[in-house]
Parts: C-alpha cells; structure tokens; sequence
C-alpha cells in the first residue's frame, strides 16, 4: 500500500509538472519501465518541456528513487547526478565541472540543504583528489591528493574567505611536517614539524 502511494505521488508529481510546463498529453512525457523479471518499476524518464527529448532519467527499485539523471540544457550529456538514500533522503548531488557529461565531483548537503562537503576527481577518472569542507556554504577546510598516489598530502584551513594557513606531507608520511601560516597583514610563517610528533617550530617570516 506504501509503494503504490509513494508511486502513486511520484507520477502526480510528474503530471502535474508536465501539464504546468506545456500542452498536451502529459502521460506521454513519462515514460515508465519494468523489471521484467519481478514487474517492478526500474525507470522512469520525463519529458519536462513537452519537446521530446528525455530530459530527467529516474533510476528506481519499485517505489523507491535511487538516483536521477538530469540533462538540463537538452545536449545529450547529464549536467546532474542526484543519489538518494533508501529512506529517499538526497545524499549527494553529482555534476561536471567541464559539462561534458563526465560527473567529477560530488557535493554533499546537511538535512537543511546547505553544501557540508565537496569532492572532487581532479583526474576524472572518479578517484577522489580533493575533498572541501564547508560551513554555512563558506569554505571551511581542505584536503588534497596533489601527486596522485592516492594519499592525502595538502591541507588548507580558512578564516571566512580568507585562506589562513596550508601544510603539506613533503615526507609521504601521511601527516603534514610543513606548514605555512598567513596572517591578516600579508605576512607568511613557516613552521616545520622535523620529528614528526605533530609539534611544529616556526622556521621563519616574511
């Protein structure tokens, strides 16, 4: 009874889109598909402008959304991933920094909506490289693979806008032993950790 009321909303939802957006039929805009082994729903793709072309691709186990595909400008290549848990929360959203059709990077929302962390495949080749952290959508902190070995070897932390500091593993030890601090009148301190206990000495400023 659950599944046939959330597909029930899910196809309401659709509709009343379809027939807010354009003319015409708006059962032909949605196109459902079937498991044929179990019967249950596995896709469902929409025509949201009535022009047809599929726009949104919604990939789904019965009643339940797993992920969405959406080609916003109509090319051909998907502008956006949307994944979603089984409790149908939006986990994360997948785009293209290139707007290629090649997803990239992932950015991950708090239950208000606000962006709490990005990850990036500087590569492409979905192997994360950098990960952003933020706080009420403003940059917070940063980790980044910056030799592609796999191993995280940078860290930025940021005040506001303001990058305040970087360190780095120039040792491939897995933890920073370099760090540069940026104050708010432009000068730069470095700091060294040389025994590796996560004690670091200032070396120098300029």
């Amino acid at each position: 009874m659950k599944d046939a009321l959330a597909i029930g909303l899910l196809f309401v939802g659709m509709w009343s889109a379809a027939c807010e957006r354009g003319s015409g039929d708006g059962r032909k805009r949605i196109i459902p598909e079937y498991d044929p082994k179990t019967g249950k729903l596995s896709v469902l793709r929409y025509d949201s402008d009535g022009n047809g072309k599929t726009d949104t691709v919604s990939y789904m186990n019965g009643a339940v959304v797993v992920r969405i595909e959406i080609d916003k400008d109509e090319d051909g290549k998907i502008d956006r991933w949307e994944y979603y848990s089984p409790d149908q929360k939006l986990e994360k959203v997948g785009f293209s920094r290139s707007g290629d059709g090649i997803e990239d990077a992932w950015s991950y929302p708090d239950a208000a909506g606000s962006v709490v962390r990005l990850e990036i495949s500087g590569r492409r080749d979905g192997k994360i490289s950098r990960i952003e952290r933020y706080t009420q959508n403003v940059l917070a902190a940063a980790e980044e693979d910056s030799d592609g070995d796999g191993q995280m070897d940078k860290w930025e932390t940021y005040e506001g806008e303001r990058l305040a500091s970087v360190a780095f593993d120039t040792r491939h030890r897995g933890t920073p032993d370099r760090r540069l601090i940026y104050a708010t009148d432009g000068s730069v301190r470095v700091e060294v950790d040389a025994a590796g206990d996560g004690h670091f000495v200032p070396v120098t400023s300029r």
